[in-house]
């Protein structure tokens, strides 16, 4: 099985220091509902983990994230792809859990919940912890520049062999491209 895990903020959709507390709020980043549609006709499953401590501060309740990881299926739906699985981390920084990133809980929840082995698998986030958390269970963390990820590379702290791509489209361009090229080289 090829597998990608992806955060939300900042790679799926618009990120905002406000939080995303509403349907209204969520808007794709142009281009990543298409990109998650082409990672799923190039056989990925498509899983996303997110940090999500606005449920904990208060900010929104459980009825309003599910609304919006409904807007976020149906968006995805319409433009032909899907992603498997949502997990994430209602807790806030002060609750010292093992699942909101940089820790590795919510990773490791998705390796035991898909059987799978997450080494080497592709993490895409934006933020620091994103790719500590990916580096903490052997997956192979990918930056991307929307979001937050502009700020996390010019800080260039823990980036030393990360990739870095402007958006999740220019990601799985690549992801896609090196795919093909070394399909094409088989005899």
């Amino acid at each position: 099985m090829k597998l990608i895990i992806l955060d939300r903020d900042g790679v799926i959709n618009e990120d905002s220091d406000e939080y995303i507390k509403s349907p209204e709020e969520w808007r794709p980043i142009p281009g990543s509902l298409d990109a998650i549609a082409r990672l799923n006709r190039a056989g990925y499953r498509v899983v996303v983990a997110s940090n999500q401590s606005g449920l904990a501060r208060g900010l929104f309740d459980m009825d309003a994230l599910l609304a919006i990881h409904d807007k976020l299926h149906r968006n995805l739906a319409a433009a032909g792809g899907a992603v498997d699985a949502i997990f994430f981390c209602p807790h806030g920084p002060e609750d010292a859990c093992a699942c909101r990133k940089p820790k590795p809980g919510l990773l490791l929840d998705i390796a035991a919940r898909l059987q799978v082995s997450l080494q080497g698998v592709l993490v895409v986030g934006d933020s620091l912890r994103d790719l500590q958390a990916a580096q903490a269970v052997g997956a192979r963390p990918l930056l991307v520049r929307s979001g937050k990820g502009a700020g996390t590379e010019a800080q260039g702290k823990g980036l030393a062999g990360v990739p870095v791509f402007d958006d999740l489209a220019a990601a799985v361009d690549a992801l896609l491209g090196e795919q093909l090229g070394a399909e094409s080289s088989k005899p």
